[in-house]
């Protein structure tokens, strides 16, 4: 009669239960990955929107906005034209972190003229990015139109409540509040001026047709 031994027993399951149990772990690892990266990309995307929405009541008040302008490397998430000037506006949404004593959120960032100081860590790529696309935009319209163009760097963090510690070299917006920023700055451009800016961001915007069009155009 043949005995099975303890041991062999042992590295017989081990051998079966170890490469399940990584193939598992792995599969939770990436499916939290996954979840994490959606909910990130949603509340990018609402961001968006939320801002956007806030910026298009200027339309009243003479002023352009254009979404997601192609720039070299990633959109410029809002253009704004009118009597105040040109401004880049990049939006970054955060999260709110909460704890048993407040459920809501601390909703409250502080920027100290290098750092934006959120309940728990610190960012300054925002700050940066908003200032690389303004000046890339600076020289694309300056070349378009023949003439110095200098847009302003914006950044919206909606939802969050932005208490300035330094002299801010850049616009910081919640996203409320926009409407009455932009319309007590002084007037800087004229209507020629902003219509020459206006008629070459509709040409770099409208560029790309619907396939719908391309296709009724091919009969």
């Amino acid at each position: 009669m043949h005995l099975h031994h303890p041991d062999r027993a042992l590295q017989d399951n081990l051998l079966f239960y170890i490469p399940f149990a990584l193939f598992y772990g792995f599969g939770l690892y990436k499916m939290n990955f996954l979840l994490t990266q959606r909910r990130k990309a949603r509340l990018g995307f609402e961001g968006e929107i939320a801002v956007g929405q806030e910026l298009n009541q200027l339309l009243a008040n003479g002023y352009h906005v254009f979404h997601d302008y192609p720039a070299s490397k990633n959109n410029i998430d809002h253009v704004l034209i009118g009597p105040a000037g040109v401004f880049a506006v990049e939006t970054k949404a955060r999260s709110k972190p909460t704890t048993k004593k407040n459920p809501q959120g601390d909703h409250k960032v502080f920027y100290d003229g290098k750092l934006l100081k959120f309940p728990g860590w610190s960012e300054s790529e925002p700050i940066r990015q908003a200032k690389r696309q303004a000046a890339e935009l600076s020289v694309e319209l300056s070349k378009a139109v023949g003439e110095p163009v200098q847009a302003q760097p914006v950044l919206a963090i909606p939802g969050w409540y932005v208490e300035r510690t330094a002299k801010p070299d850049i616009f910081i917006v919640n996203g409320k509040g926009a409407h009455g920023l932009f319309c007590k700055l002084p007037v800087s451009l004229d209507e020629s001026m902003i219509q020459r800016i206006v008629y070459q961001v509709e040409q770099k915007c409208r560029d790309v047709k619907p396939k719908a069009y391309r296709e009724w155009e091919q009969h």
